[in-house]
């Protein structure tokens, strides 16, 4: 592909008419409601593999609680985004903080299953925080940079807590300790809801009614998911791959540091290159890097090998995440399949991980690699298919 795919990007960008940015302070508020929103999901799999370890829950329940998190989230935010008006955002948000807060303090107190319905609770919060943040980002004039802001500012903090985490927290605390500094942390910032808007202006009419995607759309939107549950569902068993594999759980959490450290590159490389190169071959290419690792990991790598294809798999994560775009536009030019991307997003996150823990047989974790291929190869051969036939589908439109 070529740079003929630059409208497509700057076109699926476009904000609705009327829409504004908000004055610097507003803007921060919400993208700081944001970042706390998914504040924890970056440290997630060495929380988890940490209340593993210490007997909390069994291992198999890894991927049972990181299901029910993202599930409600992405139910939670459906949910506000359908039927509730965006007004009187900030004691919403500093409620939700505040929640969040209470919710992370209550985890440390939580055994087996008990743990799975505490983390669930969690998303309720934290997908009310992710509506405030989508609200402002669709009625922006430039949403594409608004949201590399966020994502850029999300991994910093990310990251900067998964450090705190495996360095000087999980080490002396243990996972007990490291909720606790979370929900600390995160009610800190409750009375920075009152940075937010008090509400936000209504979209033009019918804006936020998207169109049922065609046939191709809906396929479209299965690589969308596909992609995001392989990665989501390996990634929540990075600390038992790393036992597994003879590692301890700090190459894990090196991993996962170092993971989340690159994601910001993909990032900032992802922004400079779209529009200069296809969709396409950006697509089978991050797949490609994404399943070597996973070989690399299958076979009893050395610690330098794991953190390295741990590496490998942040940044081609984020990478690849804006050129999804040009590939639900070209599948479906009404732009209903990515309206609702975020969605299949979301819904990837929650059912990887609730999958792999169903094919876990005993301590067999690699097992979870195997399933993460199959979803992703999925990805590959359909994306291939709606390319190849983009041709036939734009004729038969005509």
């Amino acid at each position: 592909m070529s740079i003929a795919e630059e409208p497509l990007l700057v076109e699926a960008a476009a904000p609705p008419p009327g829409a504004g940015d908000l004055p610097p302070l507003q803007t921060a508020g919400v993208l700081i409601m944001g970042v706390i929103g998914l504040l924890l999901s970056g440290p997630m799999p060495l929380l988890l593999g940490a209340l593993a370890n210490e007997g909390r829950i069994p291992v198999e329940r890894i991927g049972d609680t990181a299901m029910a998190e993202a599930l409600a989230m992405a139910a939670t935010n459906a949910v506000f985004s359908s039927f509730v008006r965006p007004a009187r955002i900030r004691p919403i948000a500093g409620l939700a903080v505040l929640a969040l807060a209470a919710i992370d303090l209550a985890t440390v107190r939580a055994h087996g299953w008990g743990v799975v319905g505490v983390r669930a609770l969690a998303g309720v919060p934290e997908g009310v925080l992710l509506w405030i943040l989508i609200s402002m980002v669709v009625r922006s004039k430039t949403p594409e940079r608004w949201s590399g802001v966020y994502y850029t500012g999300l991994t910093l903090c990310e990251l900067g807590l998964t450090a705190a985490m495996t360095t000087l927290v999980l080490p002396r605390f243990h996972a007990i300790g490291a909720f606790v500094v979370a929900a600390g942390l995160i009610a800190l910032c409750a009375p920075l809801a009152l940075l937010c808007p008090r509400e936000f202006a209504p979209l033009p009419s019918g804006a936020t009614r998207a169109g049922s995607p065609p046939p191709r759309g809906w396929l479209a939107l299965s690589v969308t998911f596909l992609f995001t549950a392989s990665v989501a569902g390996v990634a929540i068993y990075f600390v038992p791959l790393a036992r597994q594999a003879g590692l301890g759980a700090g190459v894990a959490g090196v991993a996962i540091t170092a993971s989340l450290g690159v994601q910001i590159l993909g990032s900032a490389m992802a922004t400079a290159l779209a529009g200069r190169i296809g969709y396409f071959a950006v697509l089978v290419a991050t797949g490609c890097v994404v399943l070597a690792s996973w070989a690399a990991f299958a076979a009893t790598p050395p610690a330098w090998l794991f953190i390295a294809g741990a590496m490998a798999i942040g940044f081609v994560a984020l990478f690849s995440s804006p050129f999804q775009v040009p590939m639900l536009i070209e599948a479906d030019p009404s732009r209903s399949a990515a309206a609702q991307s975020g969605g299949a997003g979301l819904l990837g996150g929650a059912i990887g991980p609730f999958l792999a823990s169903r094919v876990i047989a005993g301590h067999n974790i690699e097992v979870v690699l195997a399933l993460g291929a199959v979803m992703l190869i999925a990805a590959l051969l359909i994306v291939s298919a709606l390319h190849l036939t983009k041709a036939r589908a734009a004729a038969m439109i005509s």
